[in-house]
């Protein structure tokens, strides 16, 4: 599976993006997409994933209720809504899938996924 995110830029703080990840795979039916984000000189964080076959979703602490992952099932693409966005949101955002009905017993480390696509940068200016 080769996976594809586009959709960052430059956005003032209060600003709103929305990310896309297009996967190559026939169907992303019994996979987990996940996005991840690294800033520079940080390491790698967990901002959300869904289920892809129940659309149930989850995401970190520091972006819920201002994140909203979705998915368009007919277009294999998974998107990643930022509205009211923070500096410290400044990061590398790619997205992972991983083979599997249900979450992986760690959702929140990359290790975990079997597939992990180039990123797009994302920068929030104060």
């Amino acid at each position: 599976v080769q996976l594809q995110a586009s959709g960052g830029g430059l956005v003032q703080a209060g600003g709103s993006l929305r990310l896309s990840c297009a996967a190559s795979a026939r169907t992303l039916d019994n996979y987990v997409m996940a996005w991840f984000r690294q800033a520079p000189g940080k390491e790698r964080e967990f901002v959300s994933a869904i289920s892809w076959n129940f659309g149930a979703t989850r995401y970190a602490d520091s972006v819920k209720g201002r994140f909203t992952t979705s998915r368009v099932s007919a277009l294999n693409t998974l998107y990643l809504q930022m509205n009211s966005l923070k500096p410290e949101d400044t990061a590398l955002y790619y997205c992972a899938a991983y083979s599997g009905r249900y979450y992986p017993n760690n959702i929140r480390d990359t290790d975990e996924y079997d597939y992990r696509g180039q990123g797009t940068l994302v920068t929030v200016s104060s």
